[in-house]
């Protein structure tokens, strides 16, 4: 018997929609977005408010566009999807999806309209996200591309910004911006190379040739350690050049320690559903870098940062699969 697919205006496809977008991940766009918005020197609130909303929401209609593309491997590992379901259909996903991102790219384009062109990069990336997934080389990376051009969104917010890689007088030192950046693109390689460990029997059968599929357990936790490293390293050089304060050193702390749990127990495991919570703790580890930043660079963010946290973690709790991130 066929399953009904919900009409648009109907509350469950509201609801289905929601689901698919991954509310809890959402945190993810909008930690990056602050980081970005962050150092803006004496931002208007306004302005920030305006682009706070896109970028939080970015995620997740993203997350819902890559899964059109994805309904293969998700129906073997993640069946509760309303996708897999089949009670949405791909059109209507892709729809929303495309509205949705069309949306925040326009919203952000009145900002400063050169995020015009971040923004159709960043879609573009989206839309091919699925063949570099394919690859053992190719996933992690690409993903987190997309994702490090959040901050650079955010950071554009400031139309009078020339983006600078060096900073001082005679450019003797890294900009700290553009060492942020690379903090989420790492501890976002870190998550997607986390997060494949969880599929790592539906991405075999379908043919996904993932960086666990190909080379085994061992070397990709191994991944993940230097990823995980690396993004720590660079997230405290960003701290030393900023200046740190007791949001920043807090959050740092509670982000490396995550990161260090989050990389023992996926060494400890070899069962790809107890992975779960390892993966969740990574998300974590990446929202909490990018609020230390944040954090170091506005001390009176922190507690409105604090705040957002404790959201990430409520979302956390209340999605519908514990088992999924």
């Amino acid at each position: 018997m066929s399953t009904r697919v919900l009409p648009f205006w109907s509350p469950g496809f509201a609801r289905a929609y929601v689901i698919t977008m991954r509310p809890y991940l959402l945190f993810v766009s909008g930690a990056a977005g602050l980081l970005g918005l962050s150092f803006i020197p004496d931002p208007a609130s306004g302005r920030v408010l305006l682009a706070f909303v896109p970028l939080f929401l970015s995620y997740g209609f993203g997350q819902a566009l890559t899964d059109c593309f994805q309904t293969d491997t998700d129906s073997l590992s993640a069946p509760y999807r309303p996708l897999v379901r089949g009670i949405v259909s791909r059109r209507q996903i892709l729809t929303v999806s495309m509205i949705g991102l069309t949306a925040v790219v326009l919203v952000l384009a009145y900002l400063n309209p050169a995020i015009l062109v971040l923004g159709i990069v960043a879609v573009v990336g989206l839309l091919t996200y699925t063949y570099f997934k394919r690859t053992w080389w190719g996933g992690p990376p690409w993903n987190a591309w997309i994702v490090a051009i959040l901050p650079i969104m955010g950071r554009f917010v400031d139309r009078g910004y020339r983006p600078v890689l060096f900073s001082g007088p005679d450019a003797p030192t890294v900009s700290a911006f553009a060492l942020g950046v690379l903090v989420v693109f790492l501890a976002y390689v870190n998550f997607v190379v986390m997060g494949y460990f969880k599929d790592i029997s539906a991405d075999r059968e379908t043919g996904y040739r993932t960086f666990p599929v190909v080379f085994g357990w061992r070397p990709a936790a191994v991944y993940g350690d230097v990823t995980a490293g690396l993004s720590a390293v660079l997230a405290a050089w960003v701290l030393a050049l900023v200046g740190t304060n007791v949001w920043s050193v807090v959050m740092f702390l509670a982000a490396l320690a995550l990161h260090v749990y989050a990389q023992i127990a996926m060494h400890r495991t070899r069962d790809e559903h107890k992975t779960g919570g390892p993966i969740a703790s990574g998300v974590r580890a990446l929202v909490l870098y990018c609020l230390a930043i944040a954090a170091s660079n506005k001390i009176e963010w922190g507690p409105f940062l604090v705040v957002f946290y404790v959201f990430l973690e409520l979302a956390l709790r209340l999605r519908p699969e514990r088992g999924q991130v």
